[in-house]
């Protein structure tokens, strides 16, 4: 494993600046990519401590406040470990931001922080790898379907609403995609029901997109978030098998 450097940048985006949380091998060299998107809590210590394991197995990692336009990370203040059973003010401080993210925004976003990766002398050149957790995971797949000539993986973990009957649901973009896809759905989760398990497999497959899905009996939406109520040992560091494998083999 790899020593990791870590850094707090700026990108300029077409609606403003978003801070970023930087992790890379602190050896000099350029490393492949990867572009980390948050779930709805934000760029947090556990989201940096996530892109420092990524970091230490090779990879440039960038953690965007995608809430940026609400204000500099932490945007909402949250407490060492979140249990929303027990917090609902968190929920009704986190919902209105992740509803201001729409498909256009994301979209725009995703260019600004893909061309500041591509700027980048600590990227090796080339595409790069994203992955994101909960609403990330939606933010991974309009990514890569917004710029297929820059991503080359995509995963996605304990995601929502990833294949809704909404106009503008990610896995209509399934016909753009030419990354490598990786999704694990939590059973234990409402917000990505059976029936959209179904219909992203059927598009992803009808669209002839290398990938897989599986589900992780037994976990929670949020399994991945060690500073969580939902978090799962088990079904997290399953996910981290399936992560840095896809990445070695695409990346």
């Amino acid at each position: 494993m790899n020593a990791v450097t870590r850094t707090l940048v700026d990108i300029t985006t077409p609606d403003g600046t978003a801070d970023a949380y930087l992790a890379h091998p602190d050896d000099g060299q350029p490393h492949p990519g990867v572009l980390l998107y948050q779930d709805a809590f934000g760029l947090r210590p556990h989201l940096k401590a996530m892109a420092d394991r990524l970091a230490a197995a090779g990879h440039a990692v960038l953690v965007p406040n995608v809430f940026y336009r609400h204000g500099r990370a932490p945007v909402v203040a949250l407490p060492e470990f979140i249990d929303m059973a027990a917090r609902p003010d968190i929920v009704e401080k986190v919902v209105p931001l992740m509803e201001s993210l729409t498909p256009g925004t994301t979209e725009r976003d995703a260019g600004a922080y893909l061309a500041w990766l591509a700027d980048s002398p600590l990227v090796a050149d080339g595409p790069v790898g994203v992955t994101g957790y909960c609403m990330g995971a939606r933010l991974a797949l309009h990514t890569a379907g917004a710029h297929p000539d820059r991503i080359a993986a995509a995963a996605g973990f304990h995601g929502g609403g990833l294949a809704s009957d909404a106009p503008d649901s990610p896995h209509l973009l399934a016909g753009r995609i030419t990354a490598e896809l990786y999704f694990a759905h939590a059973d234990e989760d409402p917000s990505m029901p059976e029936e959209q398990i179904r219909r992203l497999e059927d598009a992803l497959t009808k669209a002839g997109v290398e990938h897989r899905c599986e589900v992780y009996r037994g976990a929670h939406h949020g399994y991945t978030q060690s500073d969580t109520a939902a978090y799962d040992a088990a079904a997290a560091e399953r996910h981290w098998t399936e992560l840095l494998a896809l990445f070695a083999r695409a990346l």
